[in-house]
């Protein structure tokens, strides 16, 4: 679908489609009342009827009003006088794509302008929600169907504006489009079935996407030499498996060499069995989603790549498969890292900071601005915070208010969970400098807390995305592509654009 951005009457636009807001108790705003004005009165005499209360997200289609252009005309209610939040915008807005699927026009104009949404002052937030949630209700994923999904009628949408927000509205439609292509792969990369989406094959997507950009470096590191390098915690979860493990390093240049770059390290467990510590059969299919934080590493890397933002990124992918076999790490078994510290392996089932905690280690090369791991890496973050808000942990209290604000301002929203010492004494071992998990209280806390352990010379923050990377069961199944939209927001804040 392409988006676009003018500034035109909307009574004197030709279109298959126009939209229009009227407010509840069929208060008309500035657009509607120009309609009403062309229309000679049609539509608020059509409005008395009762049909359109206006309440958020109600929709009315009328055909063939007098004295316009429009084909037709989608009355979509907006509530009351006062503004909308983020999550109501997001409705009426996914109202409204709903309605326009149905219908036969190639193109819509949407007049939404009348419509405040509380803490997006301005055109830019409001309208970059607008076209974020317009772009993301268009993803469809058929690869493996015989029938693939019916073409969508509608091509073009056009959004007005006033001259004053053109540029805003420019703006926010072309970050938007950049953030829903990356929340794409992300989705794509997420929803494609483990037997193909394995640690080799996200090397060659690296590899694809190096060659597309001629400002990506793309390195893969293989089990020699993730062995070599002393990555005894990331080569252990990846020994049981047939699938061999890699380290994907892919660097941006958007600035100067000089400046220090910014790293994002994601998870990459392709498929997670939990190993020895095998998991519950039931829901396991749903294990292939545990590559979550390298898929938002990648779709976030797109986004930066579409916008060619001035900055420098460092992207780092730990990519395995956890998988039960004779050669597979046990329970017990202790392992050296990268940084020297010794692991006690209780539970092969808590692989995913067994993979991080040497990339951690890894990044130290790169000297960054700032490091930011994406993981889905505990349970007990969904019983913490649901699917709604992704955990977060930091050593640095600038990064993770920049993270926090940046999660706000997408609508991609984050938490922030304590890193209290007294955590830390959970993970104590009798046999080796620090076990793998710490009993079952806070899981997640420990597992922040055991990564800390592994991020002492850099600012650093850790993103628990389990609740938030992928919807479970049922038709809904599959990738949400978050938080591929707060990390391009904290992207664009640092690059200033």
């Amino acid at each position: 679908m392409q988006l676009v951005v003018k500034t035109v009457a909307a009574a004197s636009v030709k279109t298959a489609t126009l939209v229009v807001p009227v407010g509840e108790g069929r208060q008309l705003g500035a657009v509607a009342k120009a309609i009403d004005l062309a229309t000679e009165g049609a539509l608020a005499a059509i409005l008395k009827r009762g049909d359109l209360v206006g309440k958020p997200g109600q929709t009315l289609l009328l055909h063939n009003l007098p004295g316009l252009k429009a084909e037709r005309v989608l009355l979509v209610g907006c509530g009351k006088e006062e503004a909308l939040g983020d999550r109501t915008w997001r409705k009426l807005v996914a109202s409204v794509a709903g309605a326009l699927r149905n219908l036969a026009g190639t193109d819509a104009v949407l007049a939404l302008d009348d419509i405040a949404v509380t803490n997006r002052d301005g055109h830019y937030g409001k309208y970059r929600l607008l076209a974020e949630t317009l772009l993301d209700g268009t993803y469809v994923f058929d690869r493996f169907k015989s029938q693939k999904a019916e073409p969508r009628a509608l091509k073009k949408v056009t959004l007005l504006a006033d001259k004053a927000g053109l540029s805003e509205v420019e703006r926010a439609v072309k970050h938007a489009t950049a953030i829903t292509s990356g929340m794409a792969l992300t989705r794509d990369l997420g929803n494609l079935p483990p037997n193909i989406c394995h640690p080799s094959f996200l090397a060659e997507q690296a590899k694809d996407l190096g060659k597309a950009h001629k400002g990506l470096k793309v390195e893969v590191l293989d089990e020699k030499k993730i062995k070599d390098l002393g990555m005894g915690a990331f080569y252990a979860v990846g020994q049981g498996s047939d699938q061999p493990p890699r380290l994907i390093v892919m660097q941006y240049q958007g600035a100067k060499k000089t400046d220090k770059p910014f790293v994002l390290v994601g998870k990459g467990i392709t498929f997670d069995t939990g190993g020895i510590s095998l998991k519950p059969g039931a829901g396991m299919d749903e294990m292939k989603y545990d590559m979550g934080g390298a898929a938002s590493v990648f779709g976030t890397l797109r986004a930066v790549l579409e916008l060619q933002l001035p900055i420098n990124l460092v992207c780092l992918l730990a990519c395995a498969e956890n998988m039960p076999s004779g050669g597979a790490t046990r329970p017990g078994d202790i392992v050296t890292t990268m940084s020297g510290q010794t692991v006690e392996i209780l539970n092969t089932d808590a692989e995913g900071r067994l993979v991080l905690c040497d990339t951690l280690t890894y990044a130290e090369r790169f000297k960054p601005q700032a490091v930011i791991d994406i993981a889905t890496l505990t349970g007990a973050c969904i019983v913490a915070l649901g699917s709604h808000t992704s955990g977060l942990m930091g050593n640095n209290d600038d990064l993770v208010g920049q993270l926090l604000d940046a999660g706000k301002r997408a609508d991609d929203r984050a938490w922030q969970l304590p890193l209290f010492e007294e955590y830390q004494e959970q993970l104590d071992s009798p046999f080796a400098d620090i076990a793998n998990i710490g009993g079952p209280k806070a899981g997640s806390i420990t597992a922040g807390c055991f990564l800390s352990r592994f991020a002492k010379n850099y600012s650093w923050a850790h993103l628990d995305i389990a609740g938030t990377a992928w919807t479970s069961g049922g038709k809904d199944k599959g990738a949400t592509g978050r938080p591929v939209p707060l990390l391009t927001q904290y992207l664009l804040d640092r690059a200033g654009v």
